[in-house]
């Protein structure tokens, strides 16, 4: 098992809900935890059900995000053991590239609290988080934090080094998106898809506008955080 005890990305870290990604797929779980670290969580990861067993019979987390099939236990099998470890029952999220109505009734059958299937928007997959966080009675982990930049969805509020930043609702989408791939390019498409909820007919131009929006904004507070690839888009990260 692969832990880290540090909730965010680069930065100041702030701990927040405990969860432990399942899957075989190195690159997968790599990808979920580097993304829910992102996103405010403590993230640790096992590669097999037996290491999901144990991890949880060691430290139960908050929640578990389960691969289906895994190379020795399938995720249904883990979700029978993880019962009889604790109570009140850990919540689950069965993450699988089966997607047939029989598998996800199976699924929730079997204990799991939702089913996603591969491939997923990680956007909806953290929202799927904090609402079984919250149908468990934690609040879910919010606040996003990338250096001396803090973002809180919940309460609209975005704070540079302690002090507040005023953005628009549109500044506020297009800095929610970007910090959650903090340390990835994000292509212009996708940003449109996310922010904007549909396509402008293929005219990125609205997504330039806006980045120069936050630039100017946040370039007041301090140094430049949003990065242009040429060609392909944006990236948020923090300086060397």
């Amino acid at each position: 098992m692969n832990s880290d005890d540090r909730a965010s990305g680069p930065g100041r870290p702030r701990p927040g809900e405990r969860l432990l990604v399942v899957d075989d797929e190195p690159t997968m779980r790599e990808l979920l935890s580097a993304t829910l670290r992102f996103a405010g969580f403590t993230v640790a990861s096992a590669a097999t059900g037996a290491e999901a067993v144990d991890a949880v019979r060691d430290s139960p987390p908050d929640l578990v995000l389960l691969d289906v099939m895994l190379p020795d236990l399938d995720g249904f099998e883990v979700v029978r053991r993880l019962r009889e470890l604790t109570w009140p029952p850990v919540p689950v999220l069965f993450l699988t590239a089966r997607d047939s109505p029989q598998d996800k009734i199976a699924g929730l059958t079997a204990g799991g609290d939702d089913y996603v299937t591969k491939p997923f928007d990680l956007e909806e997959l953290i929202a799927r988080i904090r609402a079984i966080l919250r149908r468990a009675g934690l609040p879910g982990a919010h606040t996003l934090v990338v250096g001396d930049l803090e973002l809180d969805p919940e309460g609209h509020q975005v704070l540079w080094a302690g002090d507040p930043v005023r953005l628009s609702p549109t500044e506020f989408r297009l800095l929610h998106h970007l910090m959650l791939n903090a340390g990835r390019v994000v292509p212009k498409a996708r940003i449109l898809e996310h922010v904007w909820r549909y396509d402008f007919a293929g005219d990125c131009g609205i997504v330039d506008t806006y980045v120069s929006y936050l630039r100017r904004k946040l370039g007041a507070a301090g140094p430049r955080l949003i990065h242009t690839v040429h060609g392909v888009g944006y990236v948020l990260r923090v300086p060397r």
